[in-house]
């Protein structure tokens, strides 16, 4: 568990820095005093670390709001979760997709559930504020006057790990992905090759299998009911390989981020599918993503945090919309920045793994909430 309550601190933009040390682990997630985040198990442990208080970027800094502690959930933990005071026990959102369908039963009311989870159905109105999300909004889903508004957070890049196998492992390359997920490669270099896949709300999951144009991953077993964590390098038998985020790869190996699953898996080794492109240069606990690799059109990817376009766009109502929030709207400006300052969200997100955002211009999505 990484949500811990931190102190009452405020500042510009919610942004607070001190000379202090990070704060004391909790041993349970507390209810959130001000606002709550769930979804991507990609952006948690970034999220974590600037809202409960890091010095990863060599100076100390928490994002708060307005002087109060961010609720950020884990994708991964108990079954149930209850966000705010004496509100709903509901299923853990577990991944980006989770995290939006969570966002946007919170503001229209109706039941949220989890594919796989036996935390029964739930009205969870006003339980949460921010989404957490790997990619952006889905075919189709874009508009104008779309109700959700994705922020751009950090780049990103999709990359795959892999247990054993031979040096040919290493950079397998798209065409060679697409067949071993469809099932019709089964070796590399003389070595049988297992693939294996996070569960269905992983937006990491998604990705990786448009980015291989795989809509039918017939290679993978359980491919339909798995509940196999998304970044987790534990998971993996001998032979297998699973997609996996560079960031979080960088992260854990840097042993900046509270878990590292790769020092726990011997023999796991973190290969690319872009011809010449490493996913990170340096060596552990230095790694430094390789710009080469992320800025890659298929498998580098901008990250997002979803809220609801009314509370943080003055200017944009619908009938029933929630009313601005500035705090929350200051709260999503500091999250997202990505300054070059030691004292900024954007250092600390860069010892994360992550690299600036592309793209800075938030999108607009799902006009009908």
């Amino acid at each position: 568990m990484k949500l811990k309550k931190i102190a009452a601190l405020s500042a510009a933009f919610g942004l607070v820095l001190s000379g202090v040390g990070l704060a004391t682990a909790a041993s349970a997630e507390p209810v959130s005093n001000s606002y709550v985040a769930v979804g991507s198990d990609t952006l948690q442990d970034s999220m974590n670390a600037l809202t409960n208080g890091t010095s990863a970027s060599g100076t100390f800094v928490r994002v708060s709001a307005g002087g109060l502690s961010v609720g950020n959930y884990d994708a991964f933990g108990s079954p149930a979760i209850q966000t705010k005071p004496n509100g709903v026990y509901f299923a853990r959102p577990n991944g980006s997709g989770a995290g939006r369908d969570a966002l946007r039963r919170s503001l229209d009311g109706n039941p949220f559930s989890v594919q796989g989870n036996t935390t029964p159905a739930r009205a969870i109105a006003g339980q949460v504020d921010i989404a957490r999300s790997s990619g952006g909004p889905g075919s189709g889903t874009t508009d104008a006057n779309g109700r959700l508004l994705y922020v751009p957070y950090a780049r990103d890049a999709v990359a795959y790990a892999y247990k054993g196998g031979t040096a040919a492992w290493a950079n397998i390359t798209p065409a060679q992905l697409k067949a071993i997920y469809e099932g019709t490669l089964t070796s590399i270099d003389g070595v049988n090759i297992k693939p294996r896949l996070p569960q269905t709300s992983s937006g990491t999951r998604t990705f990786f299998l448009g980015a291989i144009a795989v809509t039918n991953p017939a290679g993978v077993a359980d491919a339909s009911n798995t509940t196999v964590p998304e970044n987790d390098a534990s998971v993996l038998g001998d032979g297998e390989i699973i997609p996996f985020s560079a960031a979080s790869w960088i992260a854990q190996a840097n042993n900046v981020s509270g878990v590292n699953t790769i020092a726990t898996a011997t023999g796991v080794s973190l290969g690319s599918p872009v011809a010449g492109q490493a996913p990170f240069t340096g060596t552990a606990p230095a790694l430094v993503p390789n710009s080469g690799f992320y800025s890659n059109t298929t498998f580098g990817r901008d990250t997002y945090l979803i809220v609801a376009r009314s509370r943080v766009q003055q200017a944009f109502t619908y009938a029933g919309s929630p009313a601005y929030d500035p705090a929350l709207s200051t709260l999503v400006t500091s999250l997202t920045n990505f300054g070059n300052a030691p004292t900024s969200a954007g250092a600390v997100k860069r010892k994360f793994g992550f690299l600036a955002p592309l793209s800075t211009t938030a999108i607009t999505a799902y006009a009908a909430g």
